[in-house]
């Protein structure tokens, strides 16, 4: 038997916190998401440098971006996207690969 939406049971879901949450609520989380967001992606981007026993320099070289843009990628003030973003999982899962391919 389907069960409507009304007629679930209860989980673990603070109705009464949800109804009292305000749109500057939801917005103020919505940035601290991003920042906790930055932190992640700016270590993920060091960890996969240091991994290929890369400098910063070496790096940014290597896959053909600026040295301020490595900088702010691992310091969380901006995050690769698109080619850069899937570079750097490529470099993360297989590094003798993506570094091949960059030759």
């Amino acid at each position: 038997m389907k069960q409507g939406f009304m007629n679930r049971p209860k989980g673990r879901i603070d109705a009464a916190r949800v109804d009292a949450t305000s749109e500057d609520d939801i917005r103020r989380q919505a940035g601290e998401d991003e920042l906790l967001a930055l932190r992640d992606v700016a270590e993920f981007t060091r960890n996969v440098r240091r991994r290929l026993g890369l400098t910063q320099k070496e790096f940014a070289r290597r896959i053909h971006v600026s040295l301020d843009t490595i900088r702010n990628w691992e310091q969380g003030r901006r995050y690769p996207t698109g080619a850069a973003k899937a570079l750097l999982i490529i470099l993360d899962k297989a590094p003798e690969v993506g570094l091949s391919a960059l030759r």
